[in-house]
This record gives C-alpha cells, sequence and structure tokens, in this order.
C-alpha cells in the first residue's frame, strides 16, 4: 500500500507471501477463500446499498436532500459549508455510501462554493470530511461487513452508529466556523420561507428513505439485508415515477456503475478474506502478542508506540 498497490491486491499479495513463507502454494486453497469472502447473505446488502445510492444521484434525491439544507442555511456565513454538513448527515441516513455521498455533494455544491469565492481546498476538505460520515450513520456498508466478519448483529451496530455520526457533524460545524469567520467567506441570498416550505415539500420523498430503512430495522418489519433492498426499490420507484428524472437509459447506466462498484468492494471483501485465513493458519496474532507482550501491562506506552508507529507509516506514505 505504501508504494501505491490497490488495498485488494495488498491484501492478496500478503496472503502469497504467507503461503510462501508457510512453504506451500495452493491456488485453489486461494481462490476458494477469496470466493468464500463474498459468498453471504448479510453482504447481499453492500450491492443494494450501492445500487441506492447511485439511483439516489441520478434520479434527482440527493439534489434535492442539498437544496432543502441549502434554503434553511445557506444564507449565514459560509453557509454553502453548513449545507455540505447538513447534506452529509441526511444523504449518509440513505446511502450508506462515502463514495456516492462525495459524488453527490462535489458535483453540486463545489460549482456553488467556486462562484462565492470559497477557497477550493477548504471546500474540497469539508466535503470529503463530510463524505466519511456515511460509513457511522447507518445504514453502513462497512457495518455490514464488519457485522458478517466478526459476528456481530448488524442491527446493533446501525443503531450505535448514530449518535457517533452526528458527534462528528457537530465536530464538523464547529470547524467550519471558525473557517468562516477567519477566511470571511461570503453569505448567500436568504431565501423566503414560501421558497423553504416548496424545497421541504419537493424533499419530503427523499426524507421518508431513512424513516422506513431505521424504522423498519428499529422494528423488526426487516433485517438489514431486506433494507437494502427496500431502499434500492424504493430510491427507483421515487426517481421514476414521483420525480421522473431517470429513464431506461439512465438506469442502465446506473445498474453499470453500481456493478463496477460492488465489484471493487466484493474483491475487497474476498481478498480481506484469503489475507485473514492465511495470517490465522501462520499463528501471527499469538506471534505479535508475544512480541509486544512487555508493552501491553502499560496502556499508555502501548498507545503511543502505536502513534509513532502510525505516524511513521504516514511519513513514508507522503515521502513515496
Amino acid at each position: 500500500m505504501t508504494v501505491g498497490v490497490p488495498i485488494a491486491f495488498a491484501l492478496m499479495l500478503t496472503a502469497l507471501a504467507l503461503m510462501v513463507h508457510l512453504d506451500f502454494f495452493d491456488a485453489q486453497l486461494l481462490a476458494q477463500n477469496v470466493q468464500a469472502g463474498f459468498d453471504s447473505f448479510p453482504l447481499l446488502a453492500v450491492p443494494f446499498f450501492i445500487l441506492a445510492g447511485e439511483l439516489m444521484n441520478a434520479g434527482g434525491l440527493s439534489r434535492r436532500i442539498i437544496d432543502l439544507a441549502r434554503s434553511m442555511v445557506g444564507h449565514v456565513p459560509g453557509g454553502l459549508g453548513y449545507v455540505a454538513i447538513a447534506a452529509s448527515v441526511l444523504l449518509a441516513s440513505m446511502s450508506g455510501s462515502a463514495i456516492a455521498d462525495t459524488a453527490a455533494l462535489a458535483t453540486l455544491l463545489l460549482p456553488m462554493m467556486r462562484r462565492q469565492n470559497y477557497p477550493d481546498g477548504s471546500s474540497a476538505g469539508l466535503i470529503a470530511s463530510g463524505g466519511i460520515i456515511a460509513p457511522i450513520i447507518p445504514p453502513s456498508m462497512p457495518m455490514v461487513i464488519y457485522g458478517v466478519t466478526t459476528n456481530t448483529s448488524i442491527s446493533k451496530l446501525f443503531l450505535a452508529g448514530i449518535v457517533p455520526g452526528l458527534i462528528m457533524a457537530t465536530a464538523l460545524v464547529m470547524v467550519w466556523r471558525w473557517v468562516a469567520r477567519t477566511k470571511q467567506l461570503s453569505v448567500a441570498v436568504k431565501t423566503t420561507w414560501a421558497e423553504r416550505r416548496h424545497a421541504l415539500a419537493s424533499s419530503a420523498w427523499a426524507l421518508m428513505m431513512p424513516v422506513i430503512i431505521i424504522g423498519g430495522l428499529r422494528m423488526g418489519f426487516f433485517t438489514p439485508t431486506e433494507a437494502a433492498v427496500v431502499a434500492a426499490v424504493y430510491a427507483l420507484l421515487v426517481a421514476t415515477l414521483v420525480y421522473r428524472e431517470l429513464n431506461i437509459a439512465g438506469i442502465y447506466r446506473v445498474l453499470v456503475d453500481a456493478s463496477r462498484t460492488t465489484g471493487v468492494v466484493m474483491f475487497l471483501c474476498g481478498a480481506a478474506t484469503a489475507a485473514s485465513y492465511m495470517i490465522t493458519l501462520a499463528d501471527l496474532p499469538n506471534e505479535l502478542a508475544k512480541s509486544i507482550g512487555p508493552l501491553l501491562s502499560e496502556p499508555m506506552l502501548f498507545m503511543a508506540v502505536v502513534c509513532l508507529f502510525l505516524l511513521a507509516v504516514g511519513m513514508v506514505m507522503d515521502l513515496t
């Protein structure tokens, strides 16, 4: 990864290196572990949440969410930054995909920020930071993958992510407020209450998606995997029948884009499973525990060593 190798290939190389270290190589065993990595019913939630995010972007749901946030807080100093944060939270509660949310925010908000003379670096940094809220607030694809891997309740993981996600958004608001005051960012024209009511009414169908997903999970109407299917079907129906911004050609493009993203994610899951199997077979966890045994009795010292190690890795990656 330090030299730019994609994560999935780095994991595959890890598995191969451990096979060589253990003095056996079995391509069939490697392929079986890769296939087992994504042969899981709960992981079906991943492609459907990806599809839901793509349908939201192409079908106008994401744009209406952003328009609603802009009508509410776009008039305060640095208002488009607050719009980005509010839209990040709302979109995170619908798609669970950092890539889809960040793409929607960047496509719609960056041109607006440039027209109001916002610094490109600050604008891009805020949108990127807002995008990482998506893996925290449910529904979250990383939580689905983590739940499947560790045999943890995905529904409980979803519910546990709400408060941390809101805390992240609050921290972004505080930082952006300081940026807006320091750089004296421009102010947009204040919208009227009639325009706000219109934006709210226009986005009502989009706002119902998180209510359906979280409410259905909390009340036990469906599992996280079924919730992903519900989200995708709901986004498709709203985009085609209510907003009418998605036609047959658009649906085809959405399916192609979702398939490409799904392939990347699933290959990553398979490669991680193969690497995990070989790490367990080589007994690396016990070997690592023995090597850092003296540090485990001093938690503060252990955390200091870990932080220094991560800092060193970051410096090496910056140099390369």
